[in-house]
């Protein structure tokens, strides 16, 4: 129309122009938001990390590498004798890793075809689904995770059952195990895996599948060979999704699991907690963590970028 300014730049491209100079302006709540929420208590832990332990808790500001070094090394309970590796924190980080790991593993076996079944369903029943899927995070994660806890007990109603069907004659214990936190794991973050994968398959081309069949390929072959290649940007998100907080969680250990079962989370929430905590050995367990989840998304972004160079 006569008389607006033109958003066209030369060579045809198309530009706003409205907001040129102020864009900055535009982003700054947002980079306050990130920088005073997740920057700074980033940045106060790696602090943290590297002070010195102050004896009814808390720190005293004196460099030290100790909280590492306590991570790592044992020398002994006046701290004089010849250092040990201290096998004990590097176990519980190894377990924290299987535990993530093999949630990721069963969430993915459960997922993809949970997400493959709502994507292929009318447009209709779709939202009915999502719905079913979404439906427990109404409610708080640690009333889910203590509902789960009263339902396995050996008195819950998951033992009575078997009892009264005779299916077992003694109840089995389940709480207290490695099972059951996984059981939480899996129940707990079950959603973040199908999601992303649904949303991959829905955006999938179906008319490859209708043409490897065409050509005679089996079922598994089209989905191991067209399928799966396609969503695999949402299955590898949905691996992320589930492994990173995992690796972290510290309510199903703690409400589900015992001390056998102790991982990252409860390790790093038993350091700040009451007058005997180390607060800069939770500091140095949390940077530790940090560095393994950022080396996950590290390997993911390279993933990304291999798969865009190829796609190109």
């Amino acid at each position: 129309m006569a008389g607006l300014p033109s958003t066209s730049k030369p060579g045809g491209k198309a530009s706003a122009g409205v907001f040129d100079g102020i864009a900055i302006w535009l982003l700054s709540p947002s980079w306050l938001m990130i920088g005073f929420f997740l920057l700074l208590p980033v940045a106060m832990m790696l602090v943290y990390s590297f002070l010195t332990k102050e004896f009814r808790g808390g720190v005293i500001w004196e460099p030290s590498l100790a909280a590492y070094d306590q991570f790592i090394f044992d020398r002994g309970l006046f701290g004089d004798e010849p250092p040990v590796v201290e096998w004990t924190y590097i176990t519980i980080f190894a377990r924290s890793i299987w535990q993530a790991a093999l949630a990721t593993v069963l969430c993915l076996i459960i997922g993809f075809p949970t997400a493959y079944y709502i994507a292929t369903r009318s447009a209709g029943s779709r939202g009915v689904w999502l719905f079913l899927i979404t439906i427990p995070y109404w409610v708080n994660l640690l009333i889910r995770t203590v509902s789960m806890k009263f339902l396995i007990r050996d008195t819950g109603p998951l033992n009575q059952f078997l009892i009264s069907s005779g299916i077992i004659d003694t109840p089995i214990h389940i709480v207290n195990t490695n099972f059951a936190v996984q059981l939480g794991l899996f129940y707990s973050y079950l959603p973040f895996m199908v999601l992303p994968i649904y949303a991959a398959v829905e955006r999938y081309n179906f008319a490859l599948s209708e043409a490897a069949f065409d050509l005679y390929a089996s079922r598994w072959t089209t989905l191991r060979k067209i399928l799966i290649p396609v969503v695999k940007p949402g299955i590898i998100a949905g691996c992320i999704l589930v492994f990173i907080p995992s690796l972290g969680a510290f309510l199903a250990p703690d409400l589900l699991g015992g001390a056998k079962t102790f991982m990252i989370g409860s390790l790093i929430e038993e350091q700040f907690k009451g007058n005997a905590g180390n607060w800069p050995f939770g500091a140095a367990a949390s940077m530790i963590l940090l560095s393994m989840v950022l080396v996950v998304l590290m390997f993911y972004a390279r993933q990304q970028t291999r798969a865009a160079s190829g796609a190109r």
